[in-house]
């Protein structure tokens, strides 16, 4: 241990409130990408008095580590109550005045953190990171004027993130809107215009699976697609400018579109354009597809070539779908813009907190 390094078992303490009497209703899960989500644990028959209360500045954390990948799922909660399955483990900071939660937190989302817990994971079929585990954790510990500062210029980036997410969305809901201005709304099926046919996805794009079974992260310089975005770096690309379509799991059917090159691993579909001039008009209409809501599978959700391929739409006349491009592609300049902006900001904050590991006294 570095002589700066402290153990959190001296400054963090488990908690362990059970949901008697039904006082929480509102059930999370924890995504690997460290923050709350909705559960999808069907509740059905099941006692949800045994499940753990989660209160505002408290942990909680996953410690199963198998399957879940490279990333250990654990969050702050900053929101109301919530509860979690019994098999999370939950703790807090024993005085905000020593040890800043959100401190702490920042500490929890360096891939060194991830790495360490992974590596101290014990079990023969299942390993699970136990809280002895995680008390054992060593970290710098400064004055907590010194916490509160670099939290604060932490948050300073990542609200500014947010911000620009809000934005992307707001302009992709404007895409969209436009789009069924278009070609949905007051549109007759039996009684379409001059010029317009009925078609399938098969008419706009070729699909293919990505390649690979695992993250092949190495910090490359090009995104890695998964099923749910990106989920890392690698030296190759394997798509460009276009739409991916998450094949299997939980994220199966979200469709986002990655700008540049990229690489689409095989848990997301890659989507070639058969008309690059129609780029935004095919993305649009794939997106009204609302395919999560369409996938197939009972245990294990799945999109298959045949759901993408058969899925029925409506086809324009050129001119209506190259002047839609038009208007379309200056939205999605500034959703680039957005997004190449946040890019620059992510590796701050990855810069910042690497900086952690040799912040002094």
């Amino acid at each position: 241990m570095k002589s700066s390094y402290k153990a959190l078992a001296a400054y963090i303490e488990p908690v362990n409130q059970l949901n008697d009497g039904m006082e929480v209703k509102e059930l999370l899960g924890i995504s690997n990408q460290k923050f709350f989500q909705n559960s999808h644990t069907n509740t059905i028959d099941i006692d949800l008095q045994t499940y753990r209360i989660v209160r505002t500045n408290q942990f909680a954390y996953n410690r199963a580590t198998t399957r879940n990948g490279d990333k250990i799922s654990i969050a702050l909660r900053q929101g109301n109550d919530c509860i979690v399955s019994p098999s999370y483990r939950i703790f807090r900071s024993k005085d905000e005045n020593t040890l800043n939660s959100e401190y702490l937190m920042m500490w929890f989302r360096r891939p060194e953190f991830d790495r360490y817990a992974r590596f101290k994971s014990h079990g023969s079929a299942h390993e699970f990171f136990e809280y002895d585990q995680m008390s054992q954790v060593e970290l710098p510990i400064p004055h907590i004027d010194k916490q509160r500062e670099i939290v604060k210029e932490y948050n300073v980036i990542q609200n500014r993130i947010a911000l620009n997410q809000q934005l992307i969305q707001k302009l992709e809901e404007a895409a969209q809107a436009i789009y069924k201005q278009w070609f949905v709304e007051g549109i007759n099926l039996e009684d379409l215009p001059e010029g317009w046919r009925k078609g399938t996805l098969e008419d706009l794009y070729k699909f293919q699976y990505g390649i690979g079974n695992t993250n092949p992260n190495n910090g490359g310089q090009y995104p890695i697609y998964g099923a749910g975005g990106v989920i890392g770096g690698f030296d190759e690309y394997n798509s460009e400018d276009a739409p991916v379509i998450g094949h299997m799991g939980e994220y199966c059917g979200k469709v986002v579109f990655a700008f540049g090159k990229h690489f689409v691993t095989y848990n997301g579909v890659k989507c070639l354009a058969k008309n690059e001039s129609l780029k935004w008009f095919s993305y649009l209409t794939l997106l009204s597809k609302d395919l999560m809501s369409n996938t197939r599978g009972s245990s294990q959700p799945f999109v298959s070539y045949d759901m993408l391929y058969e899925s029925e739409t409506v086809l324009p006349n050129d001119e209506m779908a190259l002047n839609f491009d038009v208007l379309a592609k200056k939205i999605f300049k500034q959703i680039n813009f957005k997004q190449l902006e946040n890019q620059k900001l992510s590796e701050l904050k990855d810069l910042l907190l690497s900086k952690l590991a040799t912040i002094e006294n």
